[in-house]
């Protein structure tokens, strides 16, 4: 017997799991290598080449082990940012296994002859919602099967719908969203911080050299190049996590996310999550990140097949439709396959009969008619079979008796009456 399979196994999207479904990276989490070691080896020589030769250049032996120490205790909590950012459930939706049946919507239509159709179903693309007393419209996902909520979006690289979607992030491999939007933020500006402190230690121990020595800059430059070359690098890395953290203190005031930045303001549209300064740096920093929506970690179970639906709906939706209570194609092609069906019986009847009473003259007769009626019958019921199946996957589904099983009835009725009264003669 198989073992159960979980729900990270076998769920579709490019998420990659470890630990057994606890960690949830996105599908570039190699470039994490690159994010760590432009942070950790910078660190690494700037305690070796730098804050440790400023331990014992203070009045107090603790104060230059400090700044040792607190650049250590920085990282970590970088390197802790960062793995809660790309290792957390950012906000995926889990997909529905189906589309959403309580949006079809009945539609009766006529030809161009006025003849009557059976109704088809119809199936809104967008739908309105209330935010804040404002209309706002959700889309259809057509991947995920399911109505995005505000200010969802579904990510291309990943390929899962994420609430708040802010955008995708190469450097932490990891969409931004909801529930990891707060520990991307902390993990810049923590970042920022850290490029502030290296370069101005840096700084500070060519100063000291200066001081020492009583030589020139370039003397000091000479002495020890690593400081400089943390300079610059801290500088430039300074540029981009430095404005990044500015963006995004701007999000945070005006409650915006960088997606909805840049795709909606040439459109002057108003922001309706907009509560005020204040109240957006809470609703960021001191709400409860919520649950995630997806147990990755259950085990998989099979699918309930739904149950069919009652007659009242059925009923409901002919009134709807003007009180004209159309049969359903089922009932309709139940009864087209019953009057084949009585009229092949009777047909065949006719042969028995006619077949008999020849044999008794001695006359010779022909067996493939039964063959042919039988071979029809088997026709007309794999033509109802295949009208019978229908697809969810289809955006509208349209059901309409075939032609060919009428036809087919009517046909074959014909051809046999012809043929019987013919051996009658």
């Amino acid at each position: 017997m198989a073992a159960a399979k979980r729900v990270y196994q076998v769920r579709k999207g490019s998420n990659k799991f470890i630990c057994g479904g606890r960690l949830v990276f996105g599908p570039d989490a190699r470039s994490l290598l690159i994010t760590l070691l432009l942070i950790l080896v910078p660190v690494i020589i700037f305690c070796v080449c730098v804050a440790r030769h400023l331990r014992h250049e203070f009045s107090s032996d603790y104060s230059g082990y400090a700044i040792l120490v607190v650049a250590i205790l920085f990282t970590i909590l970088v390197l802790l940012l960062l793995f809660l950012t790309s290792s957390r459930d950012p906000g995926i939706i889990p997909r529905n296994l189906h589309p959403p049946e309580e949006e079809f919507r009945y539609d009766s239509s006529a030809d161009a002859g006025g003849a009557r159709q059976t109704p088809s179903l119809q199936f809104p693309r967008t739908k309105e919602v209330i935010v804040n007393g404002l209309v706002v419209k959700v889309k259809y996902c057509d991947t995920c099967m399911l109505y995005r909520p505000p200010r969802c979006s579904h990510c291309s690289i990943c390929d899962n719908c994420v609430e708040r979607f802010d955008h995708h992030c190469p450097w932490v491999g990891q969409r931004i969203g909801l529930r990891n939007y707060r520990y991307f933020f902390l993990f810049v500006s923590s970042a920022t911080i850290l490029c502030i402190y290296v370069f101005s230690f840096s700084a500070f121990y060519i100063k000291v050299l200066m001081d020492n020595n009583d030589s020139t800059v370039w003397k000091a430059i000479r002495k020890s190049p690593a400081s400089v070359i943390l300079m610059a690098y801290s500088f430039i890395s300074l540029w981009f996590v430095g404005g990044l953290t500015g963006f995004h203190l701007y999000l945070i005031g005006t409650n915006q996310t960088t997606y909805e930045n840049f795709r909606y303001r040439a459109d002057g549209r108003i922001n309706v999550f907009n509560r005020g300064c204040l109240n957006n740096f809470l609703e960021v920093f001191c709400t409860k990140v919520k649950p995630s929506r997806n147990k990755f970690r259950a085990f998989v179970q099979e699918e309930v097949q739904r149950p069919m639906a009652p007659v009242n709906d059925r009923q409901r939706v002919s009134d709807d439709l003007g009180g004209d209570r159309r049969p359903k194609v089922e009932d309709d092609l139940d009864i087209g396959e019953d009057l084949l069906k009585i009229s092949q019986r009777r047909n065949i009847e006719e042969l028995d009969e006619d077949i008999r009473s020849r044999g008794s003259n001695g006359q010779p007769h022909n067996t493939s008619e039964p063959d042919s009626i039988l071979s029809s019958d088997r026709r007309a019921q794999t033509i109802r079979s295949d009208n019978r199946h229908s697809s969810w996957e289809r955006r509208s589904a349209s059901w309409e008796i075939d032609q060919d099983v009428l036809a087919n009835s009517n046909v074959t009725e014909s051809r046999n009456y012809v043929t019987s009264k013919e051996m009658r003669q």
